[in-house]
């Protein structure tokens, strides 16, 4: 049957070593968009790498600037069977964080893909090298077991700046939103949600970090001779956020906190079970929200996290009461949270509770977004991946972190569909990224699965019309 000799031909290119070649020559690049330096990189894995690689799936493509000066390219494929077929946009980041080279174990390069038994290291193995070339080299069994066609038409959106906000990805996707125009976007990012049960996911929390910062004088004072004398901007700040979170996690500002969790939601996380990895840490079963599962805490509610803070001199304390507190805080949020309006609500909060001299930020939001778990797009893929693997796969409504989802669901209005490659304990963005290559393998396997059967099934699959984007 054409769907196993598809199965068979990815199997076929992992097992002799081919993927594996390729990815290496992918990981070679050191494309570090926090890096200055490396913007020629940049530039040459979307023209020199990318661009051959589509270029063999019939797809032509074009590097584009960013809208935005001094930031990171962008590549748009595309591939057009027939404009009465489902298109589907595929996209993915070609950057990766710093290679923080000498931190790696056993010396390892960061910039060459090495093999240690199940584990391939290298940087962007996991975050997001491997992931879309997985996609690529799906699609490329496909349209080898389809006699050269894919059966739909195909969009390909390549960044280069994920890494560091994707700054400009909105105002390129507005700008080029006739070259996107697509009826569903199916990528990789991130990580499963355990290793052995394949995972989907249709959205993500958003996430937004804000400062406070208090300072009530110049300099430090003698402890002793003014200790009772003078406000300490460590206690203060301390019971400012103490305020906002209590002892056990769950957010006390009822303007910060969701909606109640939709039955649809509740639903897709009955059977999810959050964390048990070798290498992960051991859930505080009594931290957060009461009430919840552990897999609604993280799935289905938001948090307020404290992430770094500072009054004196940890390492080197003085006996003096300091002049100023500052503290870095984040919230991951779900959909219907009145993220945008943050600030007013923590200053109106700590003004109602007598903290009137502590100052905040105006933060950065990256928003939250959630397809719902019965969409026909998301039947589809589950379906699919069952198929491949005998395994129900997990179905996420939103990730617990953040990726620019918004800009597809919200600007250009896709159904989302994200089917990760990873696994949680793969070190991405730290030293020794990994990846294992038996869910590598798994991974081609299920997407060649999914582009296999959207091409069989592409006349009764949802569309959008034409002016859904205008």
């Amino acid at each position: 049957m054409p769907r196993a000799d598809a199965l068979a031909d990815a199997a076929r290119e992992f097992d002799s070593g081919a993927f594996q070649r390729t990815l290496a020559r992918r990981i070679a690049h050191p494309t570090e968009s926090q890096n200055p330096e490396r913007a020629g990189a940049l530039h040459a894995y979307l023209s020199d790498e990318i661009a051959p690689s589509l270029s063999a799936l019939g797809v032509r493509s074009q590097v584009y600037e960013n809208p935005l000066p001094g930031k990171q390219p962008f590549l748009i494929g595309r591939c057009v069977e027939d404009p009465a077929l489902p298109t589907v946009l595929v996209y993915g980041h070609g950057d990766v964080v710093r290679g923080l080279e000498g931190r790696w174990r056993d010396a390892l390069d960061p910039w060459t893909l090495q093999v240690q038994g199940e584990r391939w290291y290298g940087r962007g193995s996991a975050d997001n090298k491997g992931q879309h070339s997985i996609n690529i080299a799906a699609l490329q069994a496909v349209r080898g077991a389809r006699g050269g066609r894919l059966g739909f038409n195909l969009t390909w959106l390549l960044e280069m700046g994920e890494e560091t906000g994707s700054p400009g990805l909105a105002e390129f996707c507005r700008a080029h939103r006739n070259e996107l125009t697509a009826d569903v976007l199916i990528a990789s990012d991130g990580p499963r949600l355990r290793i052995e049960r394949p995972t989907v996911y249709l959205g993500t929390r958003g996430v937004a970090n804000f400062d406070l910062a208090l300072k009530l004088r110049e300099g430090g004072h003698h402890s002793g001779n003014w200790g009772g004398l003078l406000r300490n901007p460590g206690t203060v700040l301390a019971h400012a956020i103490a305020s906002l979170v209590d002892a056990r996690g769950r957010i006390t500002i009822e303007a910060l906190r969701p909606p109640p969790i939709p039955a649809s939601v509740k639903r897709a996380l009955a059977d999810i079970e959050v964390g048990g990895g070798a290498d992960e840490p051991p859930i505080d079963r009594d931290w957060g929200e009461p009430g919840l599962t552990p897999a609604e805490r993280v799935f289905g509610w938001n948090t307020i996290e404290v992430l770094a803070i500072g009054v004196g001199n940890a390492l080197n304390p003085v006996n003096a009461i300091p002049h100023e507190a500052r503290a870095t805080l984040q919230l991951r949020f779900v959909v219907g949270t009145d993220a945008l309006n943050l600030r007013s609500h923590v200053l109106g909060h700590l003004q109602r509770h007598g903290l009137h001299d502590i100052e905040v930020s105006e933060p950065v939001v990256m928003a939250a977004t959630r397809l719902e778990p019965d969409n026909d797009w998301v039947r589809f893929a589950l379906r699919s991946i069952e198929e491949t693997t005998g395994c129900r796969p997990a179905l996420l409504p939103n990730l617990g972190g953040s990726l620019p989802n918004d800009v597809f669901a919200e600007i250009l209005g896709l159904p989302t569909v994200w089917v990760p490659h990873s696994y949680p304990a793969c070190s991405q963005h730290a030293p020794n990224e990994h990846v294992l290559a038996p869910l590598m393998r798994e991974g081609l396997l299920m997407m060649t699965g999914v582009f296999y059967d959207l091409g069989e099934q592409a006349a009764t699959l949802p569309r959008r019309s034409h002016k859904d984007n205008a």
